[in-house]
């Protein structure tokens, strides 16, 4: 029996300095199928732990985590179709909105923000998941 179904291979993306989280939290970064991304929960937190201590501080961390993990995705911030995003204060929606403005300059995705009472760790205050579909840009 002959069959054109077309086999989906998933390539797991875990960028440099996250073998950490892979091999003890049991998660990637990111999993990518043909040219779609998906993109695991970033938060403010930088490869040595360090985690920002403001909201501005954490959303910008976070948003280059998200830009570090596509790029080893062979994708862009351009390339995301859908953000969503989680605030344990969604009264920092304003500030969030001018950090997410500096990554996310064009080519505007779909955008859900869901307002939380706490994230993985207490002092985390947002988290932004993501999917993009890599060369999908129209810039």
């Amino acid at each position: 029996m002959e069959t054109n179904e077309k086999h989906h291979k998933q390539t797991l993306i875990n960028p440099t300095g996250t073998e950490f989280i892979y091999d003890t939290l049991k998660f990637s970064q990111a999993v990518r199928v043909d040219n779609t991304v998906w993109v695991s929960g970033q938060v403010g937190m930088d490869a040595k732990g360090a985690v920002g201590e403001t909201i501005e501080e954490q959303a910008r961390m976070a948003f280059q985590n998200l830009k570090s993990v596509l790029a080893a995705s062979n994708a862009s911030m351009n390339d995301i179709v859908e953000l969503v995003t989680y605030h344990t204060d969604m009264k920092g929606m304003k500030i969030f909105g001018k950090v997410k403005s500096g990554f996310i300059t064009d080519n505007y995705p779909a955008w859900t923000a869901v307002g939380v009472t706490e994230l993985v760790m207490p002092q985390l205050m947002l988290e932004i998941r993501a999917v993009a579909v890599i060369g999908s840009s129209s810039i």
